[in-house]
This record gives structure tokens, C-alpha cells and sequence, in this order.
């Protein structure tokens, strides 16, 4: 299972308001590529793919491929508000090591 922190949370139904995708959800993935190997991807869609797993946490669903959900199980997706580097952050236990910008990462 993934989570969506309080905050991040506000901050994505803001983000679905603005893109008039109430009833959408946040599209969380990995693909290859990084200076780490693997990167992570968040974009705001309408609706679940058919192979994807749906969550919700925090009044967000989630919608998640099965190769990423592998990645990303017990994972916690945070915004840390900032001059710099701010924005969507991915705490990922799964993780054994991950860049200087936080967002590629080893397994």
C-alpha cells in the first residue's frame, strides 16, 4: 500500500480541482532512467488503467501498474513547501540508496 501524507494530500486535490479531474486520481509509477537507475513518476489522470491496482489514502486514489506497485509498496508520497527543491516527495523504504535531488533511487 501506498500513502499520501495530510498535506500532500491537500495539495493534490487543489491540483485535481485546478486540472476539473475531481473524480480522478494520481497516477504513481517507476520507470527506468535517473542518475540512480530507477525514477519515479506522479501524474494527475481521469481514471484507473486495466491492469493498474487503485488505492486511497487520504481522500486521493491512486492508481498503480503492477511492475511499480513492486517498488513502491509501503511508500509515502509527502510535499515539502520550498523556495528551493520544493514540491511532491517519495519516501520509499524499498530504497537502498537515492540521488542528491531525491528523486532516482536503487533497490
Amino acid at each position: 500500500m501506498i500513502t499520501i501524507s495530510p498535506f500532500a494530500s491537500e495539495k493534490l486535490k487543489a491540483l485535481l480541482a485546478e486540472e476539473k479531474k475531481v473524480d480522478g486520481g494520481l497516477r504513481v509509477f517507476v520507470q527506468g532512467g535517473g542518475c540512480s537507475g530507477f525514477q519515479y513518476g506522479l501524474l494527475i489522470e481521469d481514471d484507473a488503467g486495466d491492469v493498474d491496482q487503485v488505492f486511497e489514502s487520504n481522500g486521493i486514489k491512486m492508481f498503480v501498474d503492477p511492475i511499480s506497485i513492486s517498488y513502491l509498496t509501503d511508500a509515502v508520497i509527502d510535499f515539502e513547501g520550498s523556495l528551493v527543491g520544493g514540491g511532491f516527495k517519495i519516501n520509499n523504504p524499498k530504497a537502498v540508496s537515492t540521488c542528491g535531488c531525491g528523486s532516482s533511487f536503487t533497490v
